[in-house]
C-alpha cells in the first residue's frame, strides 16, 4: 500500500513538473503560449495581445500566461538576439528593443527565462520533428515581411557569434540586374542601413518594391501574386524578376552549407506555385545535384516559433519533464 501511495505522489509530482514549463511565441500582435510535454508537437494553450510600448504591461501579460506551478520559460522572439550580450534588437516591439530581455524577465517573473530567435526556433522544429527530421543539415528560411533563416546540423542549432548564423537576408550582395538580365530595378536601402540586402528584395515588401519599380504601380504582395496566377503580364514580369533575384542569392547559401532540405515559413510560403518556381530556379544554378524539390513548405510553417521554443525548453530544462 505504501509503495502504491509513493508511486501516486511521484506521478503527481511529475505532472506538476511538466506543467511548470511554458513556451512562448511572441509576435507583434499576440503572445501565444503552450505547456510542452517530454516529446512531440505542442498544442497552443492560449494567447493574449502583445503590449508593444509598456515593459510593465508586457511582463504582466507573460505572468498571466504562467501556471500556478511557475517554472522555466522559453521565448521565441522575432528580431536579433545576441546570446553573448543578452541584448535584443526587436524593432516591432519597442518596449523590448535594446533590453537584456532574458535576465530582466528572469528577475521580474522569478523563474529562469531563455530566448530563442523565431527563425532559429522554426529551424529547430523542422529539423527535429518536421520536414528535416533525421537529416544532417537543415537550413530553414522565412519569406514574409522580412527574410530570415536558421541553421541546424545533426539536430543541434548553429547560433554563431552574436547569434546571427543563418541570417542570410542581410549583407550587401544583391545585384538587382541579375547579371544584366533584368533592367529597371534600383538598389534598395535595407532596414539594417545597408544597400543591396536580400531582405529588401526577397521579402513580401521587396516583391512590392520590385513591382513598383518595374511598373510604377503600388500593389500589395497578395495582389501581385493573385494577378500572376491569373496570367497578368506585368505581374508575371515582377514574379520572374523576384524569383530570379531570390534564387541567385539562395544558390550561394546552398553551395556554402550543403543543406539536405530547406523548409520555408512566412506568408509567401503559402503560395505553392511561387515556392515551386523559386525551388526550380534555385536548383538549376546550384553546384550539387538536387533531383527532388529542395524548398518545401515547413510542417510547422505556422507554428514554428512555439514548436521550436518547446524543443529548446526540453533540452534546456530536462529535469522538468517526465520521461
Amino acid at each position: 500500500m505504501s509503495r502504491f501511495i509513493d508511486s501516486t505522489f511521484q506521478n503527481l509530482f511529475e505532472r506538476r513538473e511538466f506543467q511548470m514549463v511554458t513556451s512562448f511565441d511572441i509576435g507583434g500582435s499576440f503572445i501565444r503560449y503552450a505547456h510542452p510535454s517530454a516529446r512531440g508537437p505542442v498544442e497552443e494553450t492560449g494567447r493574449v495581445p502583445t503590449p508593444l510600448h509598456s515593459w510593465s504591461e508586457f511582463v504582466e501579460a507573460l505572468r498571466k500566461c504562467l501556471p500556478e506551478t511557475r517554472g522555466p520559460a522559453v521565448i521565441s522572439l522575432a528580431g536579433a538576439f545576441d546570446a553573448q550580450t543578452g541584448i535584443a534588437d526587436v524593432a516591432n516591439i519597442p518596449c523590448l528593443n535594446g533590453r537584456p530581455i532574458a535576465s530582466d524577465l528572469t528577475k521580474e517573473l522569478g523563474t529562469p527565462v531563455e530566448i530563442i530567435n523565431d527563425a532559429d526556433a522554426f529551424a529547430l522544429a523542422e529539423a527535429v520533428e518536421g520536414s528535416g527530421a533525421g537529416k544532417e543539415t537543415v537550413f530553414a528560411i522565412i519569406l514574409g515581411s522580412g527574410v530570415g533563416g536558421g541553421l541546424v546540423h545533426n539536430g543541434s542549432l548553429v547560433s554563431g557569434r552574436g547569434g546571427i548564423a543563418g541570417e542570410w537576408g542581410h549583407g550587401p550582395v544583391v545585384d538587382p540586374t541579375a547579371g544584366g538580365t533584368i533592367s529597371g530595378i534600383p538598389h534598395f536601402l535595407c532596414g539594417c542601413g545597408q544597400i543591396g540586402c536580400l531582405d529588401a528584395y526577397g521579402s513580401a515588401r521587396g516583391l512590392e518594391k520590385i513591382h513598383a519599380a518595374l511598373h510604377n504601380t503600388l500593389c500589395s504582395s497578395i495582389e501581385i501574386t493573385t494577378a500572376w496566377h491569373a496570367g497578368e503580364p506585368q505581374a508575371a514580369r515582377t514574379i520572374d524578376a523576384f524569383t530570379t533575384i531570390l534564387a541567385r542569392a539562395l544558390s550561394m547559401v546552398i553551395n556554402l552549407l550543403g543543406p539536405d532540405v530547406i523548409p520555408v515559413s512566412g506568408g509567401l510560403s503559402a503560395d505553392a506555385r511561387l515556392l515551386a518556381e523559386i525551388d526550380r530556379k534555385t536548383r538549376a544554378i546550384t553546384l550539387a545535384n538536387y533531383s527532388e524539390p529542395l524548398l518545401v513548405r515547413g510542417v510547422f510553417s505556422r507554428t514554428g516559433g512555439l514548436q521550436g521554443a518547446s524543443i529548446h525548453a526540453r533540452r534546456a530544462f530536462p529535469n522538468k519533464f517526465s520521461s
